[in-house]
């Protein structure tokens, strides 16, 4: 991987991370890929769940590989309407009320209008509230305050505002000149940018591949299904691209790629984790193992709905996940030099 294709990763993932895609609302961002692989004349599908799946043919066709990246984040549904005004919300995917207090945030009506807000404890104010720091940050206490002149909740229906509209929030991404990317939803948008500049990059130098392999653009992740279906039958091998857990007694760090041989959901595939290590310490690619405790994948998705298939997972180290995330533009070609190598590589059964 050269730098000009990494810088073309980073800028990349800089217009994903700034289209709003929660869990539940993606077709936005879906569209924006669709039309990427349309211009590299990719050939792709969308399946009824509303994910993208493309495919390049390979010299075998009896035998098939899948790499997976998500392209849902973290987001939040209106729950209530108050009578102040302000909004209640709920949760969409494993994170804490605390990371996004203080968020600036939008708001989407059913219709397609949209609306500024920022995510606030109904504590704010010290100069008000005694307890404002020590409040607990939960849903009764956190509330949208909206950029609208409303008093009252007849107002902000009056807007178009209803429960089930989807809350996003804004990724506040930046490139630093010393090569990190901060933002929110670099999980997984860090990997579908890698996933997407590599199909450039084979695209460019016209390789063609062992064996036919599929690119699933899933927008269901986040909520622990997207990945787990739309698998041929020729399947053998899954790859899922996934942010690797910084933290605590975790090797992953924001320079290497990560391997995982673990997760909640069990070990991933051996044979698999020792193809990945192979070619890795061939090509001088840096490498990190680890085991991320309280983390699932579309590939351990797709090993719980039953398919007779050999899993794995590996992605660009992100710390700080499901908050303000950050990883190094290091990070990012590893992984991508790891993936252009394995894609080009024999089967592992």
């Amino acid at each position: 991987m050269t730098n000009k294709n990494t810088e073309e990763t980073m800028k990349l993932l800089v217009d994903l991370v700034s289209i709003p895609s929660p869990s539940g609302n993606t077709n936005e961002v879906i569209s924006y890929v669709e039309k990427y692989l349309a211009e590299l004349k990719v050939e792709t599908r969308r399946n009824r769940k509303g994910g993208l799946i493309a495919t390049l043919d390979g010299k075998d066709s009896s035998q098939h590989r899948m790499l997976t990246a998500h392209v849902d984040t973290l987001g939040a549904m209106v729950k209530e309407i108050k009578s102040n005004g302000r909004l209640k919300i709920d949760l969409i995917g494993g994170f804490k009320f605390n990371s996004i207090e203080g968020e600036y945030c939008q708001i989407e009506t059913s219709t397609g209008k949209k609306f500024t807000g920022t995510i606030l404890m109904h504590q704010t104010s010290v100069h008000v509230y005694k307890d404002a720091g020590k409040a607990e940050r939960n849903q009764e206490n956190i509330e949208v305050r909206i950029d609208e002149k409303v008093h009252n909740a007849q107002e902000v229906r009056a807007l178009g505002i209803e429960v089930g509209d989807f809350v996003s929030f804004d990724p506040r991404v930046e490139v630093t000149p010393s090569g990190f990317i901060k933002s929110r939803h670099l999980d997984d948008k860090a990997s579908v940018a890698i996933l997407l500049q590599l199909m450039k990059q084979l695209k460019e130098e016209n390789i063609q591949l062992p064996y036919t392999t599929h690119f699933l653009i899933s927008n269901n992740e986040e909520i622990g299904y997207g990945g787990n279906s739309n698998i041929t039958p020729e399947t053998v091998e899954y790859l899922a691209v996934d942010m690797g857990a910084m933290g605590d007694g975790q090797s992953t760090d924001e320079y290497t790629v990560s391997i995982c041989v673990k997760d909640a959901s069990g070990p991933y595939h051996y044979a698999l984790r020792k193809n990945l290590v192979r070619l890795a310490e061939e090509n001088n690619i840096e490498y990190k193992l680890d085991i991320y405790p309280f983390y699932g994948s579309d590939a351990s998705a797709a090993i719980r709905s039953g398919h007779d298939i050999v899993h794995g997972l590996i992605g660009p180290g992100i710390d700080s996940s499901h908050a303000f995330e950050r990883t190094h533009e290091s990070s990012i070609e590893n992984t991508a030099k790891l993936l252009y190598h394995y894609v080009q590589s024999n089967l592992v059964i």
